[in-house]
């Protein structure tokens, strides 16, 4: 499971500024932040794909899980794969959307959010077509793009309060480089733990104390949690992200990544 804020198309020279976490099993084996054949990402070694990437060409993608508890049924394909894909491909967002629509079925439940400097797109094979996003933030958990879950609507308060005036301020981004004020911010916001009381769980047809647990931003339990938080800062001739470890032998350590976007 894993949750994400986004401004798109609303800060100056940044078409994209995106945090997220990452949750998963901590003994789900996991590369962190690197560059591989031209995609920015981690990597999921059990599986092969990835949840969030970036291109050097201004391409980006995330994506998460959508939480059925009903749905029991196994898939033979990944949904990792879809990130890769994108990234891999020349296609415009909405039209890459459009042409997964035929083949959704083969994927457990997923929201996917594909983007470039220009345009971004959202589908949801739990029901949701695809469409173009206007300029906006957004927050996106495991249910549908429209769902104010209540840490989705708590990670939308708090970055819109905490992270989003530091651009204003222009504390957020300097040369290249995430400036130390921006990702304090942004770790701080991340690592919510503040749980819904139980009147505000959404129903994904899971145990109710696994409800409260999957309510706050930040996860923790004894085998499944938030591994990596992420800030990446897209901008219309460069790009940074800083990747940090939330567990492990490298928890605490922060992955960077720093380039100069193509431009055709």
């Amino acid at each position: 499971m894993c949750i994400a804020a986004l401004a798109w198309q609303t800060l100056p020279d940044t078409p994209l500024l995106l945090i997220s976490n990452r949750d998963e099993f901590y003994e789900r084996p996991t590369l962190p932040l690197h560059a591989c054949d031209g995609i920015i990402a981690g990597r999921d070694k059990q599986a092969g794909g990835t949840w969030m990437g970036v291109t050097l060409s201004g391409r980006w993608a995330i994506l998460t899980n959508f939480r059925d508890g009903q749905d029991k049924r196994q898939y033979a394909t990944s949904r990792g794969t879809l990130v890769q894909t994108y990234l891999e491909s020349q296609m415009p967002p909405l039209r890459f959307l459009e042409d997964l629509k035929s083949s959704q079925t083969d994927f457990a439940g997923f929201n996917l959010i594909v983007g470039d400097r220009t345009q971004a797109a959202y589908m949801s094979n739990k029901g949701v077509a695809p469409i173009v996003l206007a300029a906006g933030v957004y927050t996106l958990s495991n249910g549908l793009i429209s769902d104010e879950w209540f840490k989705c609507a708590r990670l939308r308060m708090r970055f819109c309060q905490e992270i989003l005036p530091l651009f204003n301020e222009k504390l957020g981004f300097d040369n290249l480089i995430i400036t130390p004020e921006l990702s304090q911010a942004v770790w701080q916001v991340l690592e919510d733990t503040q749980k819904a009381e139980d009147d505000q769980l959404p129903n994904t047809g899971v145990d109710l104390p696994l409800e409260r647990l999957l309510s706050s931003i930040f996860i923790q339990s004894s085998n499944y949690g938030t591994r990596v938080s992420n800030l990446l800062c897209l901008q219309n001739h460069h790009l940074a992200w800083q990747e940090k470890q939330q567990q492990g032998e490298q928890m605490g350590q922060i992955f960077s990544w720093f380039g100069h976007l193509k431009h055709k």
